[in-house]
Protein backbone atom coordinates (compact mmCIF):
# COMPACT_ATOMS: atom_id res chain seq x y z
CA UNK A 1 0.00 0.00 0.00
CA UNK A 2 1.12 3.54 -0.72
CA UNK A 3 0.03 7.08 -0.06
CA UNK A 4 0.19 9.54 -2.93
CA UNK A 5 0.72 13.28 -2.95
CA UNK A 6 0.79 15.71 -5.87
CA UNK A 7 3.25 18.57 -5.59
CA UNK A 8 4.30 21.55 -7.70
CA UNK A 9 7.85 22.80 -8.14
CA UNK A 10 8.38 26.34 -9.40
CA UNK A 11 11.22 26.02 -11.92
CA UNK A 12 12.53 28.81 -14.13
CA UNK A 13 9.96 29.13 -16.91
CA UNK A 14 7.59 26.38 -15.74
CA UNK A 15 5.59 25.01 -12.85
CA UNK A 16 6.45 21.32 -12.69
CA UNK A 17 3.74 19.05 -11.33
CA UNK A 18 4.84 15.70 -9.91
CA UNK A 19 3.40 12.84 -7.91
CA UNK A 20 5.09 11.16 -4.98
CA UNK A 21 3.93 7.67 -4.02
CA UNK A 22 5.33 6.72 -0.64
CA UNK A 23 5.03 3.20 0.81
CA UNK A 24 3.23 2.77 4.10
CA UNK A 25 5.69 0.03 4.96
CA UNK A 26 8.98 0.70 3.18
CA UNK A 27 11.65 -1.93 2.73
CA UNK A 28 15.16 -0.88 3.67
CA UNK A 29 17.79 -0.26 1.04
CA UNK A 30 15.63 1.04 -1.79
CA UNK A 31 16.38 4.37 -3.42
CA UNK A 32 13.66 6.68 -4.66
CA UNK A 33 12.58 5.53 -8.14
CA UNK A 34 11.83 8.30 -10.64
CA UNK A 35 9.86 7.30 -13.75
CA UNK A 36 9.98 9.68 -16.71
CA UNK A 37 8.78 9.81 -20.30
CA UNK A 38 8.55 12.23 -23.23
CA UNK A 39 6.08 13.23 -24.53
CA UNK A 40 4.22 10.86 -22.20
CA UNK A 41 3.21 12.33 -18.87
CA UNK A 42 2.99 10.82 -15.37
CA UNK A 43 -0.27 8.95 -15.97
CA UNK A 44 1.45 6.52 -18.32
CA UNK A 45 3.43 5.03 -15.43
CA UNK A 46 0.45 4.14 -13.24
CA UNK A 47 0.48 0.41 -13.97
CA UNK A 48 4.23 0.12 -13.52
CA UNK A 49 4.29 2.12 -10.28
CA UNK A 50 1.74 -0.24 -8.74
CA UNK A 51 4.42 -2.95 -8.73
CA UNK A 52 6.88 -0.90 -6.63
CA UNK A 53 5.00 -0.36 -3.40
CA UNK A 54 8.12 -1.05 -1.33
CA UNK A 55 9.85 2.22 -2.27
CA UNK A 56 9.07 5.84 -3.02
CA UNK A 57 8.07 6.29 -6.67
CA UNK A 58 7.99 9.71 -8.31
CA UNK A 59 6.38 10.54 -11.66
CA UNK A 60 6.09 13.94 -13.32
CA UNK A 61 4.76 15.86 -16.30
CA UNK A 62 7.57 17.42 -18.37
CA UNK A 63 7.30 21.17 -18.84
CA UNK A 64 4.61 22.19 -21.26
CA UNK A 65 2.93 18.77 -21.11
CA UNK A 66 -0.03 17.66 -19.04
CA UNK A 67 -0.25 19.61 -15.81
CA UNK A 68 3.17 21.31 -16.01
CA UNK A 69 2.40 24.74 -17.40
CA UNK A 70 5.15 26.73 -19.10
CA UNK A 71 5.65 30.40 -18.31
CA UNK A 72 8.65 30.99 -20.60
CA UNK A 73 6.61 31.42 -23.79
CA UNK A 74 8.39 28.53 -25.54
CA UNK A 75 6.95 25.41 -27.12
CA UNK A 76 10.09 23.38 -27.88
CA UNK A 77 11.22 20.39 -25.83
CA UNK A 78 14.97 19.92 -25.42
CA UNK A 79 16.92 17.33 -23.42
CA UNK A 80 19.04 20.05 -21.86
CA UNK A 81 16.10 22.06 -20.51
CA UNK A 82 14.31 18.98 -19.27
CA UNK A 83 17.47 17.60 -17.66
CA UNK A 84 17.76 20.90 -15.80
CA UNK A 85 14.17 20.45 -14.60
CA UNK A 86 14.93 16.93 -13.39
CA UNK A 87 18.00 18.18 -11.54
CA UNK A 88 15.84 20.69 -9.66
CA UNK A 89 13.22 18.02 -8.98
CA UNK A 90 15.78 15.61 -7.55
CA UNK A 91 17.15 18.41 -5.38
CA UNK A 92 13.63 19.16 -4.14
CA UNK A 93 13.07 15.50 -3.24
CA UNK A 94 16.14 15.64 -1.02
CA UNK A 95 16.69 11.88 -1.07
CA UNK A 96 20.14 11.80 -2.61
CA UNK A 97 20.93 9.98 -5.85
CA UNK A 98 17.80 8.38 -7.29
CA UNK A 99 17.18 5.44 -9.56
CA UNK A 100 15.48 6.32 -12.86
CA UNK A 101 13.39 4.33 -15.27
CA UNK A 102 13.15 6.44 -18.41
CA UNK A 103 11.07 5.68 -21.49
CA UNK A 104 11.52 6.85 -25.08
CA UNK A 105 12.21 10.60 -25.20
CA UNK A 106 12.46 10.51 -21.42
CA UNK A 107 15.42 8.15 -21.82
CA UNK A 108 17.15 10.79 -23.93
CA UNK A 109 16.54 13.42 -21.25
CA UNK A 110 17.86 11.03 -18.61
CA UNK A 111 21.08 10.47 -20.55
CA UNK A 112 21.60 14.23 -20.67
CA UNK A 113 20.88 14.42 -16.93
CA UNK A 114 23.60 11.87 -16.20
CA UNK A 115 26.04 13.68 -18.51
CA UNK A 116 25.37 17.11 -16.97
CA UNK A 117 24.59 16.16 -13.34
CA UNK A 118 26.30 12.80 -12.78
CA UNK A 119 25.76 12.83 -9.03
CA UNK A 120 21.98 12.84 -9.35
CA UNK A 121 21.43 9.26 -10.52
CA UNK A 122 22.58 5.94 -9.06
CA UNK A 123 21.10 3.63 -11.71
CA UNK A 124 19.50 4.68 -14.98
CA UNK A 125 17.46 2.24 -17.01
CA UNK A 126 17.01 3.98 -20.37
CA UNK A 127 14.36 2.15 -22.38
CA UNK A 128 14.54 2.53 -26.17
CA UNK A 129 15.84 6.11 -26.51
CA UNK A 130 15.04 7.45 -30.02
CA UNK A 131 18.38 8.93 -31.11
CA UNK A 132 18.98 9.14 -34.85
CA UNK A 133 22.66 10.06 -34.63
CA UNK A 134 23.69 6.61 -33.35
CA UNK A 135 22.23 4.80 -36.38
CA UNK A 136 24.26 3.81 -39.45
CA UNK A 137 21.34 5.11 -41.54
CA UNK A 138 20.99 8.34 -39.56
CA UNK A 139 20.34 10.48 -42.64
CA UNK A 140 17.58 8.14 -43.80
CA UNK A 141 16.07 8.16 -40.31
CA UNK A 142 16.01 11.96 -40.45
CA UNK A 143 14.25 11.70 -43.82
CA UNK A 144 11.67 9.27 -42.40
CA UNK A 145 10.99 11.64 -39.52
CA UNK A 146 10.56 14.53 -41.96
CA UNK A 147 8.03 12.42 -43.88
CA UNK A 148 5.69 11.89 -40.94
CA UNK A 149 6.01 15.57 -40.04
CA UNK A 150 5.10 16.53 -43.60
CA UNK A 151 2.09 14.19 -43.53
CA UNK A 152 0.97 15.83 -40.29
CA UNK A 153 1.37 19.33 -41.70
CA UNK A 154 -0.49 18.43 -44.89
CA UNK A 155 -3.37 16.36 -43.57
CA UNK A 156 -3.47 16.55 -39.78
CA UNK A 157 -3.11 14.22 -36.83
CA UNK A 158 -4.45 10.99 -38.32
CA UNK A 159 -2.19 11.10 -41.36
CA UNK A 160 0.81 12.12 -39.28
CA UNK A 161 0.29 9.39 -36.70
CA UNK A 162 -0.21 6.74 -39.39
CA UNK A 163 3.09 7.77 -40.98
CA UNK A 164 4.74 7.76 -37.55
CA UNK A 165 3.54 4.21 -36.89
CA UNK A 166 4.79 3.14 -40.31
CA UNK A 167 8.22 4.53 -39.44
CA UNK A 168 8.47 3.04 -35.96
CA UNK A 169 7.25 -0.40 -37.03
CA UNK A 170 9.54 -0.71 -40.07
CA UNK A 171 12.03 -3.55 -39.80
CA UNK A 172 15.67 -2.69 -40.35
CA UNK A 173 17.29 0.31 -41.98
CA UNK A 174 15.25 2.88 -43.88
CA UNK A 175 15.95 1.80 -47.44
CA UNK A 176 14.53 2.88 -50.79
CA UNK A 177 11.83 0.26 -50.27
CA UNK A 178 10.62 2.13 -47.20
CA UNK A 179 10.34 5.46 -49.01
CA UNK A 180 8.66 3.83 -52.02
CA UNK A 181 5.66 2.78 -49.94
CA UNK A 182 2.35 4.59 -50.45
CA UNK A 183 1.25 6.87 -47.63
CA UNK A 184 -0.46 4.74 -44.96
CA UNK A 185 -4.21 5.11 -44.50
CA UNK A 186 -5.10 6.39 -41.00
CA UNK A 187 -8.32 4.35 -41.09
CA UNK A 188 -6.23 1.18 -41.27
CA UNK A 189 -4.99 2.02 -37.77
CA UNK A 190 -8.43 2.99 -36.49
CA UNK A 191 -7.62 6.69 -36.64
CA UNK A 192 -9.77 9.55 -37.88
CA UNK A 193 -9.16 10.72 -41.43
CA UNK A 194 -10.52 14.23 -40.88
CA UNK A 195 -8.26 17.18 -40.03
CA UNK A 196 -9.09 19.19 -36.92
CA UNK A 197 -6.70 21.94 -37.98
CA UNK A 198 -4.33 21.75 -35.02
CA UNK A 199 -0.59 21.47 -35.59
CA UNK A 200 0.83 21.56 -32.06
CA UNK A 201 1.14 17.85 -31.26
CA UNK A 202 4.43 17.40 -29.33
CA UNK A 203 5.16 14.12 -31.10
CA UNK A 204 4.27 15.02 -34.68
CA UNK A 205 5.32 18.67 -34.84
CA UNK A 206 8.91 19.87 -34.75
CA UNK A 207 8.60 20.77 -31.06
CA UNK A 208 10.48 17.64 -29.94
CA UNK A 209 13.01 17.31 -32.76
CA UNK A 210 15.81 18.27 -30.38
CA UNK A 211 15.13 15.02 -28.51
CA UNK A 212 15.70 12.86 -31.59
CA UNK A 213 18.62 15.07 -32.71
CA UNK A 214 20.44 14.54 -29.40
CA UNK A 215 24.04 13.36 -29.59
CA UNK A 216 25.07 11.42 -26.47
CA UNK A 217 28.39 12.36 -24.88
CA UNK A 218 29.84 8.87 -24.55
CA UNK A 219 32.90 10.08 -22.64
CA UNK A 220 30.82 11.92 -20.03
CA UNK A 221 28.36 9.06 -19.70
CA UNK A 222 30.96 6.34 -19.25
CA UNK A 223 32.91 8.51 -16.78
CA UNK A 224 29.86 9.18 -14.61
CA UNK A 225 29.37 7.19 -11.39
CA UNK A 226 25.89 6.28 -12.61
CA UNK A 227 25.23 2.71 -13.63
CA UNK A 228 23.59 3.02 -17.04
CA UNK A 229 21.49 0.20 -18.48
CA UNK A 230 20.15 0.62 -22.02
CA UNK A 231 16.99 -1.46 -22.36
CA UNK A 232 15.17 -2.85 -25.39
CA UNK A 233 11.85 -4.67 -25.70
CA UNK A 234 11.96 -8.27 -26.90
CA UNK A 235 9.06 -7.58 -29.29
CA UNK A 236 10.75 -4.46 -30.67
CA UNK A 237 13.59 -6.33 -32.37
CA UNK A 238 14.60 -4.74 -35.67
CA UNK A 239 12.36 -1.69 -35.33
CA UNK A 240 13.51 1.91 -35.13
CA UNK A 241 13.69 2.33 -31.34
CA UNK A 242 15.16 -1.14 -30.87
CA UNK A 243 17.92 -0.23 -33.30
CA UNK A 244 18.58 3.10 -31.56
CA UNK A 245 18.70 1.31 -28.20
CA UNK A 246 21.17 -1.31 -29.43
CA UNK A 247 23.34 1.36 -31.07
CA UNK A 248 23.29 3.58 -27.96
CA UNK A 249 24.33 0.64 -25.82
CA UNK A 250 27.19 -0.10 -28.23
CA UNK A 251 28.30 3.54 -28.03
CA UNK A 252 28.62 3.06 -24.27
CA UNK A 253 30.51 -0.22 -24.63
CA UNK A 254 27.67 -2.49 -23.57
CA UNK A 255 24.89 -4.65 -24.96
CA UNK A 256 21.27 -3.66 -24.64
CA UNK A 257 19.39 -5.41 -21.83
CA UNK A 258 16.24 -7.18 -23.03
CA UNK A 259 12.90 -6.42 -21.34
CA UNK A 260 9.51 -8.06 -21.90
CA UNK A 261 7.09 -6.76 -24.50
CA UNK A 262 7.45 -3.71 -26.77
CA UNK A 263 8.21 0.04 -26.70
CA UNK A 264 5.31 0.57 -24.30
CA UNK A 265 5.80 -2.71 -22.48
CA UNK A 266 5.11 -1.18 -19.07
CA UNK A 267 1.70 0.23 -20.07
CA UNK A 268 -1.59 -1.13 -18.77
CA UNK A 269 -4.61 -1.82 -20.93
CA UNK A 270 -6.09 1.65 -20.44
CA UNK A 271 -3.78 3.13 -23.08
CA UNK A 272 -4.77 1.00 -26.06
CA UNK A 273 -1.19 -0.20 -26.48
CA UNK A 274 -1.02 -2.62 -23.59
CA UNK A 275 2.24 -4.25 -22.74
CA UNK A 276 3.05 -6.70 -19.96
CA UNK A 277 3.39 -4.43 -16.92
CA UNK A 278 3.75 -7.22 -14.34
CA UNK A 279 6.49 -9.00 -16.28
CA UNK A 280 8.10 -5.68 -17.17
CA UNK A 281 8.13 -4.63 -13.51
CA UNK A 282 9.70 -7.92 -12.46
CA UNK A 283 12.50 -7.42 -14.98
CA UNK A 284 12.99 -3.81 -13.91
CA UNK A 285 13.18 -4.85 -10.26
CA UNK A 286 15.76 -7.48 -11.16
CA UNK A 287 17.90 -4.94 -13.03
CA UNK A 288 17.65 -2.31 -10.29
CA UNK A 289 18.46 -4.80 -7.52
CA UNK A 290 21.54 -5.95 -9.45
CA UNK A 291 23.03 -2.50 -8.89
Amino acid sequence: MTKSETRTLAAPGADLVYDVREPLFASAGHRTLLMIGQPMTAEGFGSLAEHFTDRTVVTYDPRGLGRSVRTDGRTDHTPQTQAGDLHLLIEALGTGPVDIFASSGGAVTALELVASHPGDVATLVAHEPPINAVLPDAAAADRARAAFHEAYQAKGNGAGMAAFIAMTSWQGEFTDAYFAQPAPDPAAFGMPTDDDGTRDDPLLSKASWAIIDYRPDAQALTAAPTRIVIAVGEESAGTYTARTAVATAALLGQEATVFPSHHGGFLGGDFGYAGKPAEFAARLREVLDAG
